[in-house]
């Protein structure tokens, strides 16, 4: 079965495990927010963006998850990543 990675959009394939991000200003959680597609686990805020932990450029969430070919929008759907029209 195809697995999904996560890629920074603007960088190279350098998403740690160990990373975190912090849900400010809302509730303070913080986690892997590709644990979660981008959703805080402590209020429950769907993030539309995501901030690299490195060079702190921000880019669409779903924009660092890479699909294989065969995948395809299928797949962001089933993540609950939001598909542009």
């Amino acid at each position: 079965m195809p697995t999904t990675s996560t890629v920074k959009p603007l960088e190279s394939p350098d998403e740690k495990r160990e990373s975190r991000w912090s849900c400010l200003p809302t509730c303070g959680m913080e986690w892997n927010t590709f644990w979660t597609g981008g959703v805080c686990p402590g209020c429950g805020k769907h993030w539309l963006h995501t901030q690299c932990p490195e060079c702190h450029q921000r880019s669409l969430h779903k924009d660092w998850y890479h699909f294989p070919d065969e995948v395809g929008e299928s797949r962001e759907v089933e993540h609950g990543l939001p598909v542009e029209a």
